[in-house]
């Protein structure tokens, strides 16, 4: 009984909807975390979801920017919130886990240990050197010619921005992750410190990467790994004796050239 993990599976890509398709569980008692961006379209994280979920004993999901997109080819046009909490009924609807459900615990190879998905958002505080600002690091950003899709397509609605959104998710993130004892595994599409994002090709893009509001959860709340994706760059790093891993499958653009030729299932708990 394994706790296994993958992100960033972007299915409207033909190449990685075949490899997602042939995601296979060890055992029918393994379970899957999906550290966000399935895809865009509502129709594709459903197949996903259910597909997968057919071949795991459990499915854990938080998600990932790339679900919280309203683009004009989608039937579902639902914005901000609303999408997420959609996303989230979907969810259930299949029995899979998600950040608004009742943390689990794992008590497979590994555990016993609490798996707590987490949406949080960012808030622009992963800033360029010289910006004293959202408004200066968006306008470096901007002139490095770096910027995020989400400008266009990931709306806050009801909330007045993304950082404002961000900041009430950490509120009430924080308050039920003080509630949980013991060990934990915290599962988010972007990583809870900064540091991960210093290896990115251009440095602009970590205004997009998570909060600086985060720094100290995984010591707070007895994490002993961290799951995220986003990134793209999939490795294991260590923060405060913290193991944290990047464990995203990527676009076929980046995968292709590793060779790979099938999703390789992170084993949180055991692998080294």
């Amino acid at each position: 009984m394994k706790l296994l993990a993958t992100s960033d599976l972007h299915v409207s890509y033909q190449d990685n909807r075949r490899v997602v398709d042939a995601i296979a569980s060890s055992g029918q008692e393994d379970w899957l975390i999906i550290a966000g961006d399935v895809g865009e379209k509502f129709v594709d994280v459903e197949w996903t979801l259910r597909t997968l979920r057919q071949r795991f004993a459990q499915v854990v999901w938080s998600p990932g920017n790339h679900e919280l997109w309203t683009t004009k080819d989608d039937e579902n046009q639902a914005r901000g919130e609303m999408r997420y909490k959609q996303l989230v009924e979907l969810c259930r609807s299949l029995d899979v886990i998600t950040p608004e459900d009742p943390y689990v615990v794992f008590e497979g190879d590994g555990g016993p240990v609490t798996v707590c998905p987490l949406f949080l958002g960012y808030d622009y505080s992963f800033r360029p050197h010289g910006a004293t600002d959202v408004e200066s690091a968006l306008a470096i950003a901007h002139e490095a010619g770096v910027v995020c899709t989400d400008e266009y397509f990931l709306h806050p609605d009801p909330y007045p921005s993304r950082e404002a959104w961000c900041r009430a998710r950490v509120a009430e993130t924080e308050e039920r992750l003080k509630q949980v004892t013991g060990p934990t595994v915290l599962i988010n599409h972007y990583p809870l410190v900064r540091d991960p994002t210093f290896v990115l090709r251009y440095p602009e893009f970590a205004l997009w990467c998570g909060t600086t509001l985060t720094a100290d959860w995984h010591r707070r709340f007895n994490a002993v790994e961290m799951v995220y994706g986003h990134l793209h760059i999939p490795r294991t790093t260590h923060y405060d004796g913290v193991r944290f891993d990047e464990v995203s499958l990527g676009y076929p653009r980046e995968w292709k050239p590793r060779g790979t030729t099938q999703v390789k299932l992170h084993d949180v708990l055991r692998e080294s």
